[in-house]
């Protein structure tokens, strides 16, 4: 009997954990970028979805729902801007918080990003990876 409770309890904790479990989605262009965070998002305990491009980071928006998106502004096709405007025009996935996380550093794009309800835009080359997850757990509300 103690054996079972055990079991159940440590599937109970389990099941908690695996709820409580932050979807990020990152889209970045550049592979070696997106695998580093990927990977570091994952040892941190988040459940990561990847894109390369906004048309496939949109796809997985709507079907994934993530807790929030990891966007890149300068990607190939459409970027990061078209992106954050298809998303405010859908009530499915307007409230998910937008982090812009790029090395274009222009005023005029970060107020337009800003306009377009991204929580901060971060210049890659001043945050850490660890930097990057406090951030991402402070917008998520996560201790």
């Amino acid at each position: 009997m103690l054996k079972y409770i055990k079991g159940r309890h440590l599937f109970e904790i389990a099941r908690k954990c695996l709820i409580n479990m932050l979807k990020i989605l990152i889209i970045e262009d550049e592979p070696l970028l997106a695998e580093m965070y990927r990977d570091k998002f994952i040892k941190s305990g988040f459940e990561v979805f990847s894109s390369f491009s906004a048309e496939e980071g949109f796809e997985i928006i709507k079907k994934e729902k993530p807790n929030l998106v990891l966007l890149d502004i300068l990607l190939p096709i459409e970027n990061g801007i078209t992106f954050l405007d298809w998303v405010k025009k859908d009530s499915e996935v307007s409230s998910i918080p937008m982090l812009a996380f790029s090395n274009y550093d222009d005023e005029e794009i970060k107020r337009r990003a800003f306009k377009l309800g991204v929580k901060d835009y971060l210049i890659k080359t001043n945050y850490t990876p660890q930097e990057i997850i406090e951030k991402i757990k402070n917008i998520c509300e996560i201790k």
